[in-house]
């Protein structure tokens, strides 16, 4: 319980139960819980990063080197940590991948900053220091990034390989790359003079059985659903196509109503009426030439009869999201009444077929003539595999379409970070003052990127940082960590690129999650909730006890 004194008299301005921590205990605090999540994701960095296993409260295992996953999963309870988990959401909602550099990167500022004010630095003076610096490293990030023809496909393959060789997908690298440029330039549009990809057109449908090597690239759409009756078609070529978001049932009274039948003539009149309504709908569809009917909502038994008779393939309670990427790969309309289906609306595609995968049975909707949603579907032998497969396949989309709505990219392996960390030291001798301290303070942040790439690789980061300096301040700017062959190499010849957005949003906001944490010096935590129910129920039955003979 928090007091205030007015005149001598105590004055209550908190809740009670409520703890505050202040100053630079509390400044300590956060630091240390935000360095912890820092750390514990610091050695799944690079391609030699190791796993992570979490074990949730059901005993659901994830198996995941991905830095959002990890943080995703794992339950954090300390507010520091939790801006952490944040700053990880935030990096991979925006940028799809370096979500680890990211929050590696926050951590290690937060521990320049925690060293400086040991030495009674204030905090107004490291923050001053870090903004400064941020303002300077991302004008030079615009100086430094390359710039790439979006139509490189061998380019746009490079970048998906480069951040598919951390994950456990890096065996399969090369196939998935080219599966993911090609769905990547499928649904990419030009809007206002840009180019613009929207991944969620790209649907990835996730089988258990085969290699990773047998992942398909559609160019349509995969439903995981089967062909409602047995004795329609099961393959349809040239298919015309008619999306419905509507039931091809007898619509049902919203009020309860009670008919009376009292021969059995009026029986088989009101079903041959029921029946008379369902084939006037199948006959509408019908005369417009569609021979494949996807249907939003639900398909009656009856119906499903006529459609057969008529050689129409049926699939029906197809999802939402579903019916809009068949309308983007097919060029059809979602119809809502079927008196507005005409053969205009109807949407084209090569090939529609039920085939088995595995032990399932799906419909695939191929060989549309410019489909803007595109499918991927993923193979690996077990479930856990697939599961990491996908996030690294999302991972590998997102970057593709970073490059080509950007047009830009940097060298990969640290390089970047290196060049950047070089160029603020020589800004801050120019700035003086403790502000020189903080920022070459951040330059030292910068430079733990290629440092944890080589204490992962088991190299001698002390070496390699020593031999990266000299190599770019010779002019060999392009030179970063090779973990895999435990040497510095140059990324332009071994093609190891990051996105440019990635490093700039991940640069950004790691910075500012920095200085919030060191901005913060005040810690006012209400009672956990859990815990006041608890006392409320000992308090009840300690009322109760006491009525008890």
């Amino acid at each position: 319980m928090a007091l205030a004194t007015i005149g001598g008299r105590p004055v209550l301005i908190l809740k009670e139960g409520t703890t505050r921590t202040r100053g630079e205990e509390a400044r300590r605090i956060n630091i240390m819980a935000a360095r912890a999540i820092s750390d514990a994701i610091k050695t799944t960095l690079g391609p030699k990063g190791m796993d992570k296993m979490i074990v949730d409260s059901l005993g659901d295992i994830t198996i995941s080197n991905d830095g959002a996953t990890i943080l995703e999963e794992m339950e954090v309870a300390h507010p520091a940590a939790k801006i952490m988990v944040n700053l990880a959401k935030a990096q991979d909602k925006e940028v799809g991948d370096g979500t680890t550099t990211a929050v590696v990167l926050a951590g290690e500022l937060l521990a320049e900053a925690e060293n400086l004010l040991n030495k009674d630095i204030h905090p107004t003076i490291i923050i001053d220091g870090y903004e400064r610096a941020l303002r300077f490293v991302e004008g030079e990030l615009d100086k430094i990034a390359i710039e790439v023809d979006p139509d490189d496909l061998e380019l746009l393959k490079k970048v998906a390989e480069t951040s598919m060789s951390s994950k456990l997908v890096r065996g399969a690298r090369k196939k998935l790359a080219e599966v993911v440029v090609e769905a990547v330039k499928a649904v990419e549009e030009v809007q206002g003079g840009k180019r613009v990809v929207d991944v969620d057109n790209v649907k990835i449908m996730k089988k258990k059985g085969e290699s990773l090597d047998e992942t398909q690239f559609i160019r349509g759409v995969v439903l995981d659903k089967e062909v409602v009756h047995r004795d329609m078609p099961k393959l349809i070529r040239d298919a015309k196509i008619a999306l419905l978001n509507l039931s091809l049932e007898v619509k049902k009274p919203e009020i309860d109503v009670e008919i009376q039948i009292s021969s059995p003539e009026e029986l088989r009149a009101f079903i041959d009426q029921e029946t008379q309504i369902l084939r006037e709908k199948v006959e509408k569809i019908a005369a417009t030439g569609a021979n494949v009917v996807f249907c939003q909502k639900g398909i009656d038994e009856v119906a499903q009869h006529f459609l057969a008779q008529k050689g129409i393939m049926a699939v029906r309670r197809v999802s939402e999201k579903d019916m809009k990427r068949l309308e983007r790969a097919t060029g059809g309309k979602i119809v809502n009444n079927l008196e507005d289906l005409t053969e205009d609306e109807l949407g084209y595609a090569g090939l529609v077929e039920e085939r088995k995968i595995g032990e399932d049975r799906m419909v695939f909707v191929e060989d549309c003539k410019n489909p803007k949603a595109v499918t991927v579907l993923l193979r690996a032998g077990a479930d856990t595999i697939l599961d990491e497969a996908e996030r690294g396949l999302k991972d590998a989309l997102y970057v593709v379409r970073n490059v080509v709505e950007d047009g830009k990219v940097c060298y990969g392996g640290g390089a970047v970070q290196i060049d950047l960390a070089r160029k603020l030291r020589d800004y801050a001798e120019t700035v003086g003052g403790k502000e020189q301290l903080a920022m070459e303070a951040y330059a030292a942040a910068l430079e733990s990127i290629p440092r944890i790439l080589a204490e992962n690789a088991g190299m001698d980061s002390i070496d390699v940082l020593v031999r990266l300096r000299q190599a770019h301040a010779e002019g060999k700017v392009s030179y970063g960590v090779d973990p895999v062959r435990g040497e510095i190499a140059d990324m332009a010849e071994l093609g190891v690129y990051d996105t440019y957005r990635g490093v700039k949003n991940s640069i950004s906001s790691a910075t500012e999650t920095a200085i919030l944490i060191i901005k913060t010096d005040d810690i006012i935590a209400a009672k956990p909730y859990e815990k006041e129910e608890k006392k409320e129920e000992k308090e009840e039955e300690k009322e109760e006890s006491k009525f008890e003979f």
